[in-house]
C-alpha cells in the first residue's frame, strides 16, 4: 500500500528533533532513512508505528497496517522458536508459521528455546515475526543488527519478496541491502530548529521512553 507522510514533526524526551518531514512511498517500494546517530531515525519510526504521537503533521497509513521491528527482538526466552512464532501468529490471526521458518532459515531450530539461540539467530527469529503479521507496511529499525553477511542477504531476499507482493518498507539502516526498489532519505535536512515553531508543543512533556 502507498504510504504518505506530510509535514511531520517529532520529539524525543520532549525536545523536537525533526520537523517538516514529508515523503511518499509507493506500494512495492522501500525508503531507507539515513543520517548520523541521534538525528531522529528511531524517533521517527516509533512515531510512524503509532508508539508515540507526532507534534504535527499527518501519516496516511493507520497503525494497524504496520508491523514494527525495533532494536529488541521481542522474544520470550523460555519458548521455542516455533512457539514464539505461533504466539505472534495467533495475535495476528494466522496459523501457518512454516513459511516464516523457512524464509529466515529457522526450520532446523524450531524446537530450540529462544534463550539458547545466538544473537544472530535471535535476530532472524525477531524478523520472522514480520511474516506472520500479514501487515503491508514494515517499519524496520536497524534490522540487520547482529546478522552475518549470509543472513543479511537472506533478509534482503525476504524484503524483496514483501515488496514484490505490493508491500511497503521504511527502514533505518547503515547497511546497504542492495534493493533496487529502495531510495534513500537523508533526515539531516529535517532537523528541528532551536526555538522553532514546535518547541512549545513539545514542552507538554510526553517522553517516548515511557511509550
Amino acid at each position: 500500500m502507498e504510504f504518505t507522510v506530510s509535514d511531520l514533526a517529532v520529539a524525543r524526551g520532549g525536545i523536537p528533533v525533526l520537523e517538516g518531514v514529508a515523503f511518499t512511498v509507493a506500494a512495492g517500494a522501500a525508503l531507507v532513512l539515513r543520517g548520523p546517530n541521534g538525528c531522529g531515525k528511531t524517533t521517527l519510526l516509533r512515531t510512524l508505528a503509532g508508539l508515540q504521537p507526532p507534534l504535527a503533521g499527518t501519516v496516511s497509513a493507520p497503525a494497524d497496517a504496520m508491523a514494527y521491528a525495533a532494536h529488541a527482538d521481542g522474544l520470550k526466552p523460555t519458548l521455542t522458536v516455533a512457539e514464539n512464532l505461533r504466539f505472534w501468529a495467533a495475535i495476528y490471526g494466522h496459523a501457518d508459521i512454516a513459511p516464516a521458518l523457512s524464509a529466515l532459515n529457522l526450520a532446523e531450530l524450531a524446537r530450540r528455546p529462544a534463550q539458547n539461540l545466538s544473537a544472530g539467530q535471535k535476530r532472524r527469529l525477531g524478523l520472522a515475526r514480520l511474516l506472520v503479521t500479514g501487515r503491508p507496511v514494515w517499519v524496520l529499525d536497524e534490522p540487520t543488527v547482529s546478522l552475518d553477511t549470509a543472513s543479511v542477504a537472506l533478509f534482503a531476499g525476504v524484503l524483496r519478496g514483501h515488496l514484490a507482493t505490493g508491500g511497503t518498507a521504511l527502514i533505518a539502516s547503515h547497511i546497504a541491502l542492495g534493493l533496487d526498489e529502495a531510495r534513500d532519505l537523508d533526515l539531516t535536512r529535517f532537523r528541528a530548529r532551536s526555538g522553532g515553531p514546535h518547541a512549545r508543543a513539545a514542552s507538554g512533556g510526553f517522553d517516548e521512553a515511557f511509550a
